[in-house]
Formats: C-alpha cells, sequence, structure tokens
C-alpha cells in the first residue's frame, strides 16, 4: 500500500454548505442515485432511517473511513456533523468535496482522540486492507459510548466475493470498464482496488469480533449485490447465464444460501 505513513491535511472548509439551503446536487448524494435499484440500495435507505432513529441530536463528529470522493450518508446528517475523511489514495483526497477535514493517511494506524466521534462509516473499505483488525480497534477507540459503526462491505463466500478473491486484478478492471461501462476504472483514484479479503470480512467473523470488543449489532442485511441488477440492465444476455449458474450454485448450498448474497451492511453501537 503506497504512501502508508505519510499524512497530510486538507482544509475544505470552505466547500461545505452552511445550510439546508446551500444544498444544490453535490457529488455525494450522486453515491446514492447511482446505486442502482434493487436489494443493495432499499438496505441503504433502511440504514439511514436507523441513523436518523439512533444518533443524537445536535453536531455529530463523523470519522469517514477510506471514505474517500463521495459518502452514503444522508444529507441531513451530513449537514450537522463535522465530518473528518481519512484516505490512503491522494487522488481519492483531492476529490472529496463534502468533509470540513481530509487527512491523508492508513485507517489501520490512524488514531483519533479516544471517545470522540459519534459515529464510524467504513463503506466499501475493509475488503481492501491488509489488518482489518487494526483497524477495527481504531475505530472502537475513537467511538463515544453508544457510537455506531456503518460497515458497508462485500460477502467474501458469495459468488461474487469468490470470483473477486480469486481472480487477477486486470480481470476486475476488466469487468468495470466492459460489463459495469465505467471506462476510467482502475486509473488513479478510481475502482477496482486491489483486494485482500481479510477473515474479519466474512460477516460471521466480524459479528464475533464485535460482540468480543463490546458492541452490539443494531441493523444486519445480507443482500444481492448491485453488480446482478447492474447487469441485467446493460448487459441482459450475460446475466442471464450467471443467473442461471448461481441458482444451480444456491440450490447445491445448504437452505437458504444465496450466492448472489454478495454485499451486507451491519450498523454495530458501543455499548
Amino acid at each position: 500500500m503506497k504512501n502508508m505513513n505519510r499524512q497530510a491535511t486538507i482544509d475544505f472548509a470552505t466547500t461545505i454548505r452552511t445550510d439546508a439551503s446551500a444544498i444544490t446536487q453535490p457529488a455525494h448524494t450522486q453515491a446514492l442515485l447511482d446505486l442502482v435499484s434493487g436489494e443493495a440500495r432499499d438496505s441503504l435507505l433502511a440504514v439511514h432511517d436507523v441513523l436518523r432513529r439512533e444518533l443524537p441530536p445536535g453536531e455529530l463528529a463523523i470519522y469517514e473511513a477510506g471514505g474517500g470522493s463521495c459518502s452514503f450518508l444522508p444529507l441531513e446528517i451530513l449537514n450537522r456533523s463535522h465530518v473528518t475523511v481519512v484516505d490512503i489514495d491522494e487522488d481519492q483526497i483531492r476529490n472529496n468535496d463534502y468533509a470540513q477535514e481530509a487527512i491523508l493517511g492508513d485507517v489501520q494506524t490512524y488514531r483519533f482522540k479516544p471517545e470522540s466521534v459519534d459515529l464510524v462509516i467504513c463503506y466499501n473499505v475493509i475488503e481492501h486492507l491488509p489488518d482489518v483488525e487494526a483497524a477495527l480497534k481504531n475505530f472502537c477507540e475513537a467511538l463515544k459510548r453508544g457510537g455506531m459503526i456503518l460497515i458497508g462491505a462485500p460477502n467474501p463466500r458469495s459468488l461474487s466475493g469468490v470470483v473477486t478473491k480469486y481472480s487477477p486484478h486486470w480481470f476486475h478492471v476488466w469487468f468495470y470498464r466492459h460489463v459495469r461501462g465505467i471506462k476510467n476504472a482502475g486509473e488513479p483514484g478510481e475502482p477496482p482496488f486491489p483486494t485482500f479479503f481479510h477473515p474479519l470480512v466474512t460477516l460471521p467473523n466480524l459479528e464475533a469480533f464485535a460482540a468480543a470488543h463490546g458492541l452490539e449489532t443494531v441493523y444486519r442485511r445480507e443482500v444481492e449485490s448491485p453488480r446482478y441488477p447492474e447487469m441485467r440492465k446493460r448487459k441482459p444476455l450475460f446475466a442471464a447465464l450467471v443467473d442461471a449458474g448461481a441458482a444451480v450454485l444456491s440450490f447445491l448450498l445448504p437452505r437458504g444460501a444465496d450466492v448472489r448474497h454478495g454485499d451486507y451492511h451491519v450498523i454495530l453501537r458501543k455499548r
């Protein structure tokens, strides 16, 4: 991982909206708008409802771990928050337009003041970390009592997770460019990024770690990867073949298993 120990702070205060009336259509709202209709989008909207209900009133301190250039939080929460993003990629930091503070650093080693954060966001990040345990311990230390961690991640035991884990990175780039239609995929600061799939990315292992470190589960849902509805829309014949193969694999697995459940959302709260 590049620039592991380098840190820099960039002040984005002048780009932050001061009230809801200043919202036009900033890039971070586009992250949700671009998420195709399906289970993943429905789950993220349910996550938003949980955050609205469970977060305390007033100004919030939010740590977005590896957030980079976009946020999946609802606007009404962002607009009453001081957001600090920590990301190891200079291009992601440079493209950020919603955080009051952006830090070029490694979430596996960067430490906040203990019990200083209301919410940690780690969205599509832990699968890229060689040392997930170190990052999670830092998150727990930073959280206030009653504070929460939102994790969105791929399921390593799904069909897409297995393909991602055991295929070369060039194949991921090819898939993003030719199946998903993202022409700049793999360029500096653009996904897909190298994936490690530490054992703690597997949801049962993550939940066991959470319970052992004073965290309770507030929300948990495994969902069909958004890649499936994307493929059905862009490449229907290819998607039909993938769906057929996934259905056969799911039939051969224990009852209730669905290899298309390629993503999950979980919210953990510090006791």
